[in-house]
């Protein structure tokens, strides 16, 4: 007798169906019955199967069962910041986005999470609040270096490093030797750097008055910025053997140099995110703050190179970057992109925006799947993203056909602010399931979001 048997005419499942199915090759969509007890997947069945059940549910034509989305790059902001986001308001935007598990920056919080002292706060934060899986990574900053180890110990998924000013006091970023020593530290224990990567020295010589013109912010923080940066991480992974990552990759003119250090086989890997994928410059109107972001939004002839990046493996997965802050913080300094706070609140949208944009390059959702999903989850080695025997049952419901235009006023982070709204999108999240329970379903009233049920998770 299981729990719950979910049937769908399309599964995103990477093993074949029936009893004694091996896995597959590659992950493919099939008629499957997935049962589940215990919130873990017990057998995947043919669509058809007679199955004892508490709970038989079939999904209608259209919606297809993939894998919850596993988001690695979320700010919730929580404590200290709660008026820009907190994990009550941000887990229920990832549930009502398809996504069960993210991973929670250091910063903006107050304090970072640089300390197993500030990492334990957010815990009892977190913990009865999210409505999804909730993990943590640790910050590398000037004042912790020489005792990362603890916060290793204490189950981060790894560090984050600014090589710029990260636009908050209490998050300094590293200088040159300062990374180094990062980078010599975390390799001695096996763990992992993160890296927003943006040279200072070049921003400093692209400075201009700031003002409402989209393309003078461009012009602010250019490609040569990232590749400076990138160059220096890669030197540092090269003398210190760390594995690396570098967030939020915005400028295709990197891939190059990205590449050249996968193919010498360094420890590196990469992320973009859905508004790199989504927007471009030229499309942005002047004083449209809603899209600040650092690094910004490029031209799209870049951004049809970030998806080339993705297709080549260049670009290992998509997470969200999810920056929220206040209304007036972003909108409130006269179109200013000088003075409005940098962050793309997205969390929510992900899925959906990236599959809109996939689909018109003729990709599939598989594919779309693979970096929002099983990528992520290898990322940070956690046992998630996938449809498989023995599996968590983190599961959604998802109608790729599906249209809406996104009204930030229904959207469930905190503050009604998003550089998607008025956007049309395809794909529907229509229920989120979290070990195998419910925990945000979707009628023609609006979103219903469930009981917190989340789990606090730990690297391995």
């Amino acid at each position: 007798m299981y729990d719950l048997v979910i049937r769908s005419d399309r599964v995103l499942t990477a093993q074949g169906v029936g009893a004694g199915s091996v896995p597959r090759s590659v992950p493919g969509f099939v008629p499957a019955a997935v049962a589940i007890t215990g919130g873990v997947i017990r057998a995947i069945e043919p669509v058809d199967a007679t199955l004892e059940t508490v709970r038989d549910v079939t999904l209608p034509a259209g919606q297809v069962l993939q894998p919850g989305v596993v988001d690695t790059h979320v700010h919730v902001n929580e404590p200290g910041r709660t008026d820009w986001e907190g994990f009550a308001s941000a887990t229920l935007a990832a549930a009502a986005g398809g996504v069960t598990t993210i991973i929670d920056m250091p910063l903006n919080s107050i304090p970072p999470t640089t300390t197993v002292a500030a990492l334990e706060l957010k815990r009892q934060a977190a913990a009865p609040q999210s409505s999804v899986n909730v993990g943590f990574w640790g910050g590398a900053i000037p004042g912790n270096l020489g005792s990362l180890e603890p916060l290793h110990d204490a189950g981060v998924f790894g560090f984050k490093a600014f090589l710029s000013p990260s636009g908050v006091d209490e998050f300094p970023h590293l200088s040159p030797a300062e990374l180094l020593a990062a980078g010599s530290e975390i390799a001695g224990f096996g763990g992992l750097l993160v890296v927003h990567a943006e040279d200072p020295a070049v921003l400093d010589g692209s400075q201009n008055a700031g003002g409402t013109g989209y393309l003078d912010f461009v012009a602010s923080r250019p490609d040569a910025a990232e590749d400076a940066a990138i160059a220096r991480v890669i030197d540092v992974v090269r003398r210190t053997g760390v594995r690396a990552h570098i967030l939020h990759l915005s400028s295709a003119l990197v891939l190059p140099r990205l590449a050249a250090a996968r193919a010498e086989g360094l420890p590196i890997s990469v992320e973009t995110c859905p508004h790199y994928l989504s927007f471009a410059a030229e499309t942005i109107a002047d004083g449209a703050t809603a899209f600040k972001c650092c690094p910004p939004i490029r031209g799209a002839g870049n951004r049809d190179l970030l998806w080339q990046g993705l297709e080549d493996g260049v670009i290992d997965f998509i997470a969200s970057d999810h920056s929220p802050a206040t209304r007036e913080l972003k909108l409130g300094h006269g179109g200013d992109f000088g003075l409005a706070w940098g962050g793309i609140s997205g969390l929510q949208l992900s899925l959906p925006a990236v599959w809109t944009a996939a689909r018109e390059r003729g990709l599939g959702l598989d594919r779309v799947l693979h970096w929002m999903t099983a990528a992520t989850a290898r990322f940070i080695g956690l046992p998630a993203g996938a449809i498989e025997v023995g599996a968590a049952a983190d599961l959604v419901a998802f109608a790729p056909d599906d249209t809406f235009t996104v009204n930030v006023d229904t959207l469930r982070h905190k503050n009604r602010v998003s550089a998607f709204d008025g956007a049309s999108l395809f794909g529907r999240v229509h229920t989120t399931w979290l070990a195998g329970d419910v925990i945000y379903a979707f009628d023609d009233s609006g979103a219903s979001p469930q009981t917190p049920a989340g789990a606090l998770v730990r690297a391995r």
